[in-house]
């Protein structure tokens, strides 16, 4: 059985408001460094070259990167199975990059402060020692309106795989065979110390 999941509309929202975040901090250092060339010798040449370059460089920020996110998220998909995790992507190449779940050790889940106030959330996929990414992990699951079922989802279908294992963020603990013997270890140091502390 698989589960298809595109990322929610909410996603591409996301990117805008990023984009948008990085405009306004353009304007922000094309107005810093129009002030401080004002209050050094008011050159009214280089101020009359800084805002021009300034907006230019927002307005390609908008017309190149507007259309090649709205089709690179168009052009993902999701697909869950029982053995693998697949997901589709790409705009002129198109990728399929399967995931099995036999070699996923973590499923992170992921929200910044976008998606927090769009109500979206990411899950990452890590293996052992397979990614190649300077993250660590080797897919993302962006853009999941769903995420926190899909995630416990996944989580499940993890730990079916790998009984008494668990993901790295589980919240569970794992009993090893020698945590008692550890513990009484512990329990006996802890009393030792406390008779060392009275007799000073």
């Amino acid at each position: 059985m698989e589960k298809r999941v595109k990322p929610d509309k909410r996603y591409f929202t996301k990117c805008l408001w990023i984009l948008m975040t990085i405009s306004c901090l353009v304007i922000i250092v094309v107005a810093i460094v129009h002030l401080i060339i004002n209050l050094a010798d008011g050159n009214p040449r280089a101020i009359n070259i800084i805002w021009p370059v300034g907006i230019g460089i927002v307005l390609l920020m908008w017309i190149i990167p507007y259309p090649i996110v709205r089709l690179w998220i168009k052009n993902l998909e999701y697909i869950i199975r029982e053995d693998r995790v697949t997901i589709h992507k790409g705009i002129l190449t198109k990728t399929k990059q399967n995931i099995p779940l036999r070699s996923v050790t973590d499923f992170a889940l992921s929200r910044t402060i976008y998606d927090r106030v769009l109500g979206i959330g990411s899950i990452k996929i890590q293996t052992a020692g397979q990614s190649q990414t300077p993250s660590g992990y080797e897919g993302c699951l962006s853009g999941l309106l769903d995420y926190e079922s899909l995630h416990n989802g996944l989580r499940e279908k993890l730990k079916g795989l790998h009984p008494g294992s668990g993901s790295l963020t589980t919240a569970d603990s794992i009993r090893e065979p020698g945590d008692d013997l550890l513990g009484q270890i512990l329990d006996e140091l802890k009393k030792i110390n406390q008779n060392i502390e009275k007799q000073q």
